[in-house]
C-alpha cells in the first residue's frame, strides 16, 4: 500500500556514489520520483521534463531526487549518460520503491512508478502511484502540493 499523507516513512537509501542518503540531508522539501526502470522511455521523459523545470523546483526550495530500481553502479552510469541534474538513489535493502509501497503488479512483471513529496520534516504531503509509467508523474498535482506546503 502506498504511503499516506501525514506519515513519516524511514527510507534506506544510497546515492549513485554509494553514500547513504537521508531526507534530512536536504534543507527543504524533497520530491522523490520513482522510475519504473532505467530503460522506461516514459520515466526518462518525466525526468528530462523535471530537469527542464529544475529552476521552478529550486525557486520553491524543493529538491528533486530520482529513485531507480537498480544497482548503485547502474544508477551512476544512467545518471551520467542522461546528464540528470538531480541526486539519484537506490534502496539499500531491496528497492526504495518497496519502502513507500510501490509494488510490482501484473503477476510481478511491472514495477509501479510514481512520486512522493516530503516536507522539510520528512512528512509525506503528496503521494502518487501508477502502473502506467506515462501517468507516473503528474506535474500539476505535484505543483499544487508544493504550493500547499
Amino acid at each position: 500500500m502506498l504511503v499516506e499523507a501525514g506519515t513519516t516513512p524511514q527510507l534506506s537509501l544510497v546515492d549513485s556514489s554509494g553514500a547513504p542518503v537521508s531526507l534530512s540531508d536536504f534543507p527543504g522539501p524533497v520530491y522523490l520520483y520513482f522510475m519504473r526502470a532505467l530503460s522506461c522511455a516514459q520515466c526518462n521523459a518525466h525526468v528530462q521534463n523535471m530537469a527542464r523545470k529544475a529552476a521552478d523546483f529550486e525557486s520553491k526550495g524543493v529538491q528533486v531526487v530520482v529513485a531507480v530500481p537498480a544497482t548503485v553502479e547502474e544508477a551512476a552510469a544512467w545518471r551520467d549518460r542522461k546528464h540528470v541534474p538531480f541526486p539519484v538513489v537506490v534502496g539499500t535493502g531491496g528497492t526504495a520503491h518497496e519502502e513507500v509501497g510501490l509494488m510490482r503488479k501484473v503477476f510481478g512483471a511491472i514495477q509501479q512508478s510514481g512520486g512522493v513529496l516530503f516536507d522539510r520534516d520528512g512528512v509525506v504531503r503528496y503521494a502518487h502511484a501508477s502502473t502506467n509509467p506515462g501517468a507516473s508523474h503528474q506535474p500539476a498535482e505535484v505543483s499544487a502540493a508544493i504550493d500547499a506546503l
